[in-house]
């Protein structure tokens, strides 16, 4: 709850800011006191620009490459992470550009009724925090996870082979923990 005695600290709302590419939610603002008022005017005097619902980031800081991943990470209250055809251009295991964002909620999620962002195409599994590795600000699952994620997801055989052939030549994963995708690829002369 906002505490009305204490003023909005700037530096408290800047330092969680940095750590997350300039972004912040709704509840970051508040624990560093500032009202949805305050929040309002800032976007009007143009001191942060609205990215998502309740999702935020400072105009001092530019917009970078992956400010859309960090912010539906942001939306996601710190639970979910990039996943599929998202994460397996994270970890440039594919030059497609995904045409959506894939992001994995927690299963439990799936209950949940949620205003999802246009852009973003929801899974819900239970990601272990084994299978989870970072870009900068942002979560993903990791070359394994994502890999095994595709193939169950039905990618394509040709480009799962050669992002699983490229993952293993450099080294990010072994046979061993593809075995979705060599399930996947069998009746496809499999993985080579």
């Amino acid at each position: 709850m906002l505490d009305l005695a204490h003023s909005p600290d700037w530096d408290r709302l800047f330092e969680t800011a940095a750590g997350q590419q300039g972004l912040f939610t709704t509840r970051q603002a508040r624990d560093a006191g500032y009202s949805p008022q305050l929040l309002v005017h800032y976007v009007r005097t143009n001191r942060a620009l609205r990215l998502l619902r309740g999702v935020y980031r400072l105009v001092h800081f530019p917009a970078t490459d992956h400010e859309e991943l960090v912010a539906v990470w942001l939306w996601s209250e710190h639970a979910g992470v990039c996943s599929h055809l998202t994460a397996l251009n994270l970890h440039q295991l594919s030059d497609a550009l995904p045409a959506h964002i894939d992001f994995t909620l927690p299963a439990a999620w799936r209950q949940r009724r949620l205003r999802v962002p246009a852009e973003v195409r929801l899974h819900y599994s239970d990601v272990t925090p084994a299978e989870r590795t970072w870009f900068g600000a942002v979560p993903t699952t990791n070359a394994a996870r994502t890999l095994n994620d595709c193939a169950l997801d039905g990618l394509s055989p040709e480009p799962l082979r050669e992002a699983a052939q490229q993952a293993l030549h450099r080294g990010l994963v072994t046979r061993d923990e593809l075995a979705e995708v060599t399930r996947a690829l069998k009746p496809f002369g499999g993985l080579t």
